[in-house]
């Protein structure tokens, strides 16, 4: 899952960014609605947790450019690994006015400050699993289930101990299965916008993902193309 935090507050801005990187998200930040904007246009997202009351384009605009694309810019039209990109709105403002105009304005949910870090954690979980294309709660493909809520993973019954980027690109290979993901499509979705495009910490997790899995092999590789888990798992003849 991939997700964008607008926050004008850079300490806050930190702490959420480390807070749902430390439960297996990709996260990027934005500190003013024209950042927010550029990264937009150029990422795709499931979630954009945005603070209402922003410097250069206020929340408000920015969230009518994410929910109609009919009347936005070109970062209205991204969308999240499973569909149209949801927007979480935070703001100080508490009275039920302000959330009646909040959520008219299209935002997907809505979270006063100060809040409980793990009610957002629910809330931006739960938005990703409401996006229109987006799978039920338990991912299933070749007898492994990864539970997307509980954050855990059996293969045939059998407990596996997974890191937070095994587990994120588990559950991006068995979200999209039986398709499959490139090594840069597993960069945009479970690392973040400073991964080095170079790097080898797809092949190296994948490497540690697939001892843990243990054989058969239910992840297949093709040359060129990319990596995936099909219905019936293991490596293609």
């Amino acid at each position: 899952m991939r997700v964008l935090v607008v926050e004008d507050s850079r300490s806050l801005a930190e702490v959420l960014v480390e807070g749902l990187r430390d439960q297996g998200m990709a996260v990027d930040a934005a500190h003013d609605g024209l950042e927010a904007a550029a990264k937009l246009d150029l990422n795709s997202y499931d979630v954009v947790v945005l603070d209402r009351d922003l410097p250069g384009i206020h929340g408000d605009v920015l969230c009518q450019m994410l929910t109609d694309p009919e009347g936005g810019s070109a970062g209205a039209a991204r969308a999240g690994t499973a569909g149209r990109t949801m927007v979480l709105m935070l703001t100080a403002a508490d009275t039920v006015g302000d959330r009646v105009a909040g959520l008219g304005l299209g935002a997907d949910d809505y979270l006063t400050k100060p809040f409980h870090f793990p009610e957002l954690v629910l809330r931006v979980r739960a938005l990703a699993r409401r996006q229109p294309a987006a799978q039920g709660r338990l991912l299933r493909a070749a007898g492994v289930e990864l539970d997307q809520v509980r954050r855990t993973v059996t293969r045939d019954g059998r407990h596996l101990d997974l890191s937070v980027k095994e587990f994120g690109v588990l559950e991006a290979l068995l979200r999209a299965s039986p398709a499959y993901l490139s090594a840069e499509d597993l960069l945009e979705q479970v690392w973040d916008e400073h991964a080095d495009p170079f790097t080898n910490a797809v092949a190296v997790t994948m490497g540690r993902l697939r001892r843990k899995l243990g054989d058969p092999s239910v992840i297949s590789t093709t040359p060129g193309v990319g990596y995936r888990i099909a219905a019936s798992g293991g490596e293609p003849p």
